[in-house]
Formats: structure tokens, sequence, C-alpha cells
């Protein structure tokens, strides 16, 4: 399609030549009707003052007989104007007036006549003059015409019709000269989405389409685009990292299952022997369904499905029961858990799912804060759990006092697979914290780590009331198990 093609059947030169065509319609139909109307005023008040003239010279006629109006019909000849007379007898001969004739098709007493005529000062060959008169019957048999010309008035309608057919004619012009500047600004933004379209899908993923900084609802709806297209963006390299990582953290254990199985086979010792390989063989299978499991519930989770219906839920309660089945763990590790959500606070939300959550942060906080600070020393001896009220918004807050996470990569550690440890020598598939992010997103809210000086500081931020949604319980509850830490 060449250029002026896509302009003329681009929508917005075609908004603007209906909406132009529909101006200069309503415009020429008003401009004539002005000028009829005018014309027919103008027509009237002419008429009616020529049938009051017709009176007066009839009171001149009544007084001092065809004589004295015969003079006074000369005076007025005389006067310069465009007035137009003429006195007849009763067989039609002219007795006196500026007019030769009686006009044709002219009736005598009836409404204003319009008719053509030639002025006697132009000769033969002048051209015809428009002109309205009346006729009426006088005293004696006579027969009285006045008229006057209006080729002035005929003129003054032609120009307001010449200044009309060329002020719409102008006005049609800038018309499509705006629609054809309007277009091109428009196509020009339009082409700029089409070639970003075609950027992305031939693979370049961090193209973006441009802002003209007017505020429009182009560029509200580019910014919208944008932030999808990088959403988009995220989730294809998070994608591609997701690949290279699943392949690392699975071919490992499953090349240990294989090679125990192996190793089983070749051996020829007791029942005891094979039953300790069987059970490894099992202990690695477990830890592959785990994440499996897990990478599935994240999924469910971020397609919005609910282990069970929302419901009103106390928050201390969930906590304090986290709490209570990792003491022991962090005793173990040299730790104490400190929980400050002493007091009820009930909202609507999934039990299990929040759960999960809190014990994926507590286990994370527990295996990381029990180790050893840079200088050699404890870096802390406790993990804290608590709530915070924020407006409409409540908190739940996982504390540690170990290494915690440089501020470049909190963001990357809540993607699924992604594990700060570059060795991947302490157990998790790096999905904990991920399925903790899902968990938040399903009920409206977000995950953020924090600095806590020394430490990690993860906090969950959710609403306070959230409306109960439909879940799919019987499918997300079978795909949860024990909390996979990061």
């Amino acid at each position: 399609m060449t250029a002026p093609t896509r302009l003329i059947a681009s929508t917005p030169f075609r908004i603007v030549v209906a909406y132009l065509g529909a101006f200069i319609l309503a415009a020429a139909l008003i401009v004539g009707f002005v000028a009829w109307r005018a014309n027919e005023l103008l027509t009237a008040n002419a008429v009616e003052a020529l049938a009051a003239e017709v009176s007066s010279l009839n009171e001149h006629l009544q007084s001092g007989g065809p004589p004295a109006l015969a003079t006074v019909i000369n005076d007025r000849i005389a006067e310069p104007g465009s007035n137009l007379y003429l006195l007849s007898d009763s067989g039609g001969r002219r007795i006196v007036g500026n007019l030769s004739v009686m006009p044709r098709d002219m009736s005598v007493g009836g409404a204003g006549h319009v008719f053509k005529y030639k002025r006697a000062s132009d000769g033969p060959s002048g051209r015809d003059r428009l002109a309205v008169a009346v006729a009426r019957s006088v005293q004696g048999g006579l027969t009285l015409v006045v008229g006057r010309d209006v080729e002035d008035q005929r003129r003054f309608a032609s120009t307001i019709g010449y200044v009309a057919f060329w002020g719409v004619g102008l006005l049609a012009a800038i018309g499509v000269v705006a629609g054809v500047l309007i277009s091109r600004s428009m196509l020009k933004r339009i082409d700029a989405v089409t070639e970003t379209s075609r950027r992305i899908m031939s693979g370049d993923l961090s193209r973006r389409i441009p802002l003209d900084g007017s505020g429009d609802e182009i560029d509200r709806l580019s910014v919208s685009l944008n932030a999808m297209l990088g959403r988009i963006e995220e989730l294809m390299l998070a994608l591609r990292e997701v690949s290279d990582n699943i392949a690392h953290d699975l071919k490992t254990p499953l090349t240990r299952l294989r090679s125990r199985a192996e190793a089983a086979l070749r051996e020829t010792g007791d029942e005891g022997h094979l039953r300790d390989a069987l059970a490894k063989t099992m202990d690695e299978a477990d830890e592959l369904m785990k994440t499996f499991n897990a990478l599935l519930l994240i999924a469910r989770l971020e397609g919005g499905a609910v282990a069970e219906s929302m419901q009103p839920t106390d928050l201390a309660v969930i906590i304090g029961d986290v709490a209570e089945l990792y003491e022991p763990v962090a005793e173990e590790a040299g730790l104490s858990l400190r929980v400050s959500a002493r007091e009820s606070l009930v909202l609507i939300a999934n039990r299990e799912l929040i759960s999960q959550a809190v014990a994926n942060l507590v286990d994370n906080a527990i295996k990381y804060g029990s180790r050893e600070s840079p200088a050699g020393q404890a870096a802390g001896l406790a993990v804290d759990i608590g709530i915070e009220i924020r407006g409409n918004s409540v908190a739940i807050i996982v504390a540690d006092h170990g290494p915690g996470v440089a501020p470049e990569d909190r963001e990357r550690a809540l993607q699924r697979f992604v594990r700060l440890e570059k060795s991947r020598s302490r157990p998790g598939a790096g999905l904990g914290l991920s399925l903790v992010a899902a968990v938040a997103r399903l009920h409206g809210g977000s995950v953020r780590l924090e600095d806590n000086a020394p430490g990690l500081r993860a906090v969950i931020e959710m609403p306070m009331v959230r409306q109960a949604l439909a879940s799919d319980a019987a499918s997300v509850a079978r795909l949860q198990r024990s909390p996979e830490p990061a």
C-alpha cells in the first residue's frame, strides 16, 4: 500500500473528512436558508413600500386628476433612484412613466411581481435588470404600476453566494490539509507501535513503544503496553533462566539416582545393603517430586487457583503454629524463635497457603541465620517473626541476622530456580521464595526483601480485606508439600 493510499485509508483521515463533509453540508444549508429568507424579507418589504406608494399616488389622482398624477410621477422619475412607474389607459397605452409597457404576466391587483426590464438609458443593447412591482386600477379606468429596481439586491445576494462558495471551499481545503496532518501524525505514532511489535516478534524483547510526552490516550496506552512488554520480557528471561537452572538442578539428582541404582545392581551383598541403596534412591526421587510439585503449585497460584476458598483467617494463630513447628529446628541450629504476633488479627485469606509461605521464610531464616559472619562471629542468635499494621494493609515479617542478600540480588532472589549460592552445595531448588511471592500475589499483596542490619528482613504485605475467590481445592491441595527453601 502506497503512502497516499495508507493516508486516505487511515481512520483519522476518514473521521476528519466525515466531520468536514457534515460541517460543510450544515453550513451550506444554513447559508442558503439565511440567503433565501433575507431575499424573501427584502422582497416583502419592497412590496409593502410599493403598495403604500400606490396609495399615496392614488390620493394625488383623486385630488388633482390624471394631470396632477402625471406631474407627480414625472417629478419622481426625475429624482435619482431606482423607482419605476407606468400610468396607462384602459387600452394599455402608456400615459406617463419610465416603463414602456406593463410587465408580462403581471396581474392588476395581485401581489408583487418580479420581472426583468431594460432601462431606457441603457439603449436596446442594455442588459436585463431585475425589478419588483405592483399594479393597481385607479380612478378613470387607468392602471398604475409602481416598481423598484432590485438589481443591487440581486447583486448582494450573488455576492453572498460567491463568498459562501469560496468560504466553504477554503474551509474544505483547510479541513483536508488538517486531516492530512492529523492522519500523518497519528500514522507516525501507530507505525511506531507496529514497528515495535515487529521487532519484538523478531526476538528483540527490549524494544518499547516511544512516548511523545503529550499524556494523551495513545501515550497512556503506550505506557500500559510498555509495562506489559516489560512483564513479558521478565517472564521470558525467567523462562530462559529456569531452563538453564532446571537442567542443572534436575540433572544432578537424576544422575545420582541412576548411579545408586547401577551400584545396587552391581552389588552382590546382603539384603540390608540393597535396602539401604533403595531407601537412598527413594529419597532422591522424593526430592525430585518436591521440586516438580513446587513448580506446579507456583504455576497454579500464578494462574489464580486457590487451595481452598478464601475465609477468615487469624494470622497470629498461623504464625504461632509455624513457630511451634520450627522451634526444635531452630534450637538444633543454635537459634531461638521470637514471636511478636500476640494479638488476634483476622483477614480473608487461604490458611494453608499463608502457612506455607511463612514456613518457607522461617526455614530460610533458620538456615542462613545460623551461618557465621565474615568476621567469624555468630551473626545472631534469634529469628524474629511478627505482624505489623500499615494503613490498610498487614505485613508479616520474618527477620534473621545472617549474611543477608545484596540489594542488587533481592528482586532476582524471588524468581524461580534462583540460588544466590554459586556453588549450590546446600540443599534446595531455589523455589521457596518464588512460591512465597506467588502466594502473596494471589492474595493481592507483594514480597519485599530488606536489610535487617545485619541479616535479611522478608516482608509479605497484603491488603486487610480481600474478596473471597473461587477455588480448585482438590487439585492444588494435592500439590502442597513441606516448605521448599530458597
